[in-house]
């Protein structure tokens, strides 16, 4: 099998519900999806969420990279020799992360069409689902409250709070948010670079009674010993999201011991080839896994689960990019049931774009 065609497409989604992190307001997502057809039966599908606070890429850097760079050095490339297409891609695509995760997202399907099996079980085949949480961006208390009790009701068991802006009213929103979803409920904190750590330790000495599970990314993202030092000092798990940008960044962080835990984003490593190497760093280390993910079309939330369902240490997920974006073309990647996210049974990712 070979590849005889690379072609990508951008598609602009709103946000049914539009929200804020302690650095930016999001109302619509911009997805490159990546199509690559071969002189078998089979077609691969990858999906690239650029973000430029994140990964520094728009969806017009993306679409050259695939179309310009990537594109003359897979024509007539294996897609099954996925290693060896990365290497062949890596010097091109160094700087665009989220375009290198569409390719490997369709290299994977591909390879997965190929053996005929679903992806998760070609990578190791570790469980057979896992739970979501899903996100409630930066908003009033009551409105927070209301958010909180609405996805419970729809069967979610774990809810991930963002703030970081003002930790006075981040203290006041998650203890309110306890006090109306009860203990059952799994909380997690995301303060997106937004705290010092004085602050960090006030937060959560005085949201004990919230009993959150993770603490993310506190303190900001290019001074890691800050990190470090939070970890140290507060009781919860504090885990790196935007520190880790690739492996290198997941060395580091292991060598140096600032953090328990890690965030891995597809769209920020590279896509599943490269997670799979940061996640034998991160087992190495001792520390836990999260897949986490951007604002993703269900295509790219699927990478992301077939990830996660294949090792055993990616023990949390953030994958509800897909929730509430209008117009996903590949809405339906994924089966959602009460926050448990599980793969379509079918090989590869298990979904083909519509032609």
């Amino acid at each position: 099998m070979r590849i005889t065609r690379v072609d990508a497409w951008p598609v602009t989604m709103r946000l049914s519900e539009p929200y804020a992190i302690a650095y930016e307001s999001i109302e619509s997502t911009t997805n490159v999806f990546v199509r690559l057809e071969t002189d078998g039966p089979h077609v691969g599908y990858g999906c690239a969420a650029p973000d430029l606070p994140i990964t520094g890429e728009s969806a017009e850097s993306v679409l050259h990279a695939i179309h310009e760079q990537a594109a003359p050095l897979l024509v007539g490339a294996d897609p099954t020799r996925v290693g060896l297409q990365h290497h062949r891609l890596r010097p091109a695509l160094r700087p665009q992360p989220a375009a290198f995760a569409a390719l490997d997202m369709a290299l994977h399907d591909l390879l997965g069409k190929e053996c005929g099996l679903p992806l998760w079980r070609l990578l190791g085949g570790y469980r057979e689902c896992i739970e979501t949480n899903v996100t409630i961006g930066i908003l009033s208390e009551a409105d927070t409250v209301a958010r909180a009790r609405d996805w419970v009701a729809r069967g979610f068991r774990c809810l991930k709070l963002k703030g970081g802006r003002d930790m006075e009213d981040d203290v006041s929103r998650v203890l309110r948010v306890r006090e109306a979803v009860g203990q059952k409920v799994e909380l997690r904190f995301d303060a997106n670079q937004g705290y010092t750590v004085e602050q960090a330790r006030q937060f959560v000495t005085r949201s004990r009674q919230a009993k959150l599970v993770i603490l993310e990314q506190p303190t900001p993202k290019g001074e890691p010993a800050l990190l470090g030092e939070v970890a140290r000092d507060v009781p919860i798990a504090v885990m790196a999201d935007e520190s880790l940008m690739g492996l290198r960044d997941a060395f580091r962080l292991a060598k140096k011991d600032v953090a328990d835990m890690v965030n891995v984003k597809l769209m920020k490593v590279g896509g599943i080839f490269e997670a799979l190497q940061i996640n034998a760093v991160a087992r190495a280390a001792g520390y836990e896994v999260m897949v986490g993910c951007m604002d993703e079309a269900a295509l790219a939330i699927a990478a992301g689960l077939h990830f996660a369902l294949s090792r055993a240490n990616v023990a949390y997920a953030d994958l509800d990019g897909h929730l509430g974006l209008q117009g996903d073309p590949s809405d339906g990647a994924v089966i959602l049931r009460e926050g448990i996210l599980y793969p379509k049974d079918a090989p590869g990712l298990g979904f083909d774009l519509p032609a």
